[in-house]
């Protein structure tokens, strides 16, 4: 009998692409995708550690299979990603109906850890040090792949991270930064591009840093824009995340001459006050944060921007959040990720638990910084009332099946009534904005179209 698998996927568009290549390895075992949790065999959970609410949601999820497990022996449970490699046997310990546990360096071995366990009868962890070889790792690349949307595609570009952010558990998890081979990338896109891929999306900790492993001269990664932006048949490219401290003239001009490259920039900003970044060690001002944004949008006139914002973390004062919101401000921008500090174990912030911001004061904040990023984005909004957008479809809206939803070049959702049946997702559409939210646009349908856009290009030599 053909075994069925779930994953449920809890974190960060890096755990969302190493989903696909663990679906891919449980498909290259034999096995068969299925919805239903009560009707699985094999239950793999994906896991995240950035924030605390990640271990309730494991550790809840985990209590959830226990009784499922108890009434079906023969269903299998593992545990990978970040916070097993954080973890590790704590994990087996507080649920010891985990059959397997697995790291960030060793996706691939997920269905062999499994038949080890099912063999046995007794639970299996692997956890591979990041003092592993580079070339003993599986890149993400080589394994695998099921993939639910054959028009848009992750590449993973880089894994690790060399900086050391007090809040970030990260590098503990992923380890150093390894990047992947610049032709090895090609490669791989040129294989999604002839399978039908018209967007996609370059994942590392650090994009800006690419191939600064590979070689000691100027970073890659403005060249990587380009050579991929060349690809025949790629029709968007976006990456995620970039660092500010990172984000050089030549990527920026890279941004702004590739016609493939969305009019879109997610640049975390964390915090607005000198004082705070510098206890993050996050290697750059408020100040020159802000002149990176300003030569990004002289060069991209139509640019979104979108951010991380970290309120309360330790020692944060009135007088720093007050900053904060005044950079949030100044930079307006479209959209922003707000997250309330969580103290990680490992982390340097962690061990400041004595300058830790009291609950009431955080909440207090973080309803104030919502309200300022609400405003510009509205805003932002507003002005693209009018234009004609280019919308990639995703499929009919979850509220309204008459209604078709996609994503815009600045990556803008949109929502917009069709007649008869929604164009199949992967299309491309001209739509007119007539409203607007601060999450999301509303628009008229104008025409179904395949034609390419080109963006005006425009001169970053002074950059």
């Amino acid at each position: 009998m053909t075994r069925k698998y779930v994953i449920r996927t809890f974190g960060c568009q890096m755990n969302v692409h190493d989903s696909e290549r663990l679906a891919g390895v449980l498909e290259a075992d034999g096995m068969v995708a299925t919805d239903d949790v009560e009707d699985a065999d094999v239950v793999l959970l994906n896991t995240c550690c950035i924030r605390e609410n990640a271990d309730n949601k494991l550790y809840g999820t985990l209590g959830h299979l226990k009784s499922l497990k108890d009434r079906r022996p023969g269903m299998q449970i593992a545990v990978g990603g970040c916070l097993a490699q954080k973890d590790r046997d704590l994990i087996q310990a507080r649920a010891p109906q985990v059959d397997a546990v697995f790291g960030t360096h060793n996706v691939g071995r997920a269905a062999e850890l499994l038949q080890q366990a099912a063999a046995t009868g007794m639970p299996v962890a692997e956890i591979l040090e990041e003092t592993v070889p580079a070339e003993e790792l599986a890149f993400p690349s080589a394994l695998p792949v099921r993939r639910e949307l054959p028009y848009t595609a992750w590449v993973t570009i880089q894994i690790g991270c060399d900086n050391a952010c007090a809040f970030c558990i990260v590098p503990s998890v992923r380890g150093r930064e390894i990047s992947k081979p610049f032709e090895e990338i090609l490669e791989e896109v040129r294989g999604l591009a002839a399978a039908g891929t018209v967007e996609l999306t370059l994942l590392g900790q650090n994009v800006n840093s690419y191939g600064r492993d590979i070689t000691r001269r100027r970073p890659l990664f403005a060249d990587l824009l380009r050579a991929v932006g060349e690809v025949d048949g790629i029709r968007r490219v976006r990456f995620t995340s970039p660092h500010p401290k990172d984000l050089r003239p030549e990527t920026i001009a890279a941004m702004a001459e590739s016609p493939a490259v969305c009019e879109h920039l997610h640049l975390p900003l964390q915090s607005g006050s000198d004082r705070t970044l510098a206890a993050m060690h996050r290697g750059y001002t408020a100040a020159r944060y802000l002149d990176r944004l300003a030569a990004a949008r002289a060069a991209m006139p139509d640019l979104a921007v979108s951010t991380d914002i970290i309120v309360g973390f330790p020692g944060e004062t009135d007088d720093d959040f007050a900053r904060t919101l005044e950079v949030a401000a100044e930079a307006a921008y479209d959209s922003a990720y707000t997250f309330i500090f969580s103290p990680r174990t490992g982390t340097e912030a962690a061990a400041m638990a004595d300058r830790f911001v009291a609950p009431d004061v955080i909440a207090d904040r973080f309803e104030r910084l919502k309200v300022v990023v609400e405003r510009s984005a509205l805003a932002r909004h507003q002005a693209r009332i009018g234009r004609v957008e280019e919308v990639l479809i995703d499929g009919p809206s979850k509220k309204d099946a008459a209604v078709a939803s996609g994503k815009t070049r600045q990556n803008k959702l949109v929502h917009f009534p069709v007649d008869g049946p929604v164009p199949a997702a992967g299309t491309f559409a001209d739509v007119r904005i007539t409203g607007s939210a601060a999450h999301f646009l509303r628009g008229e349908l104008v025409a179904i179209t395949a034609r390419p856009r080109h963006k005006v290009r425009i001169p970053v030599a002074a950059l």
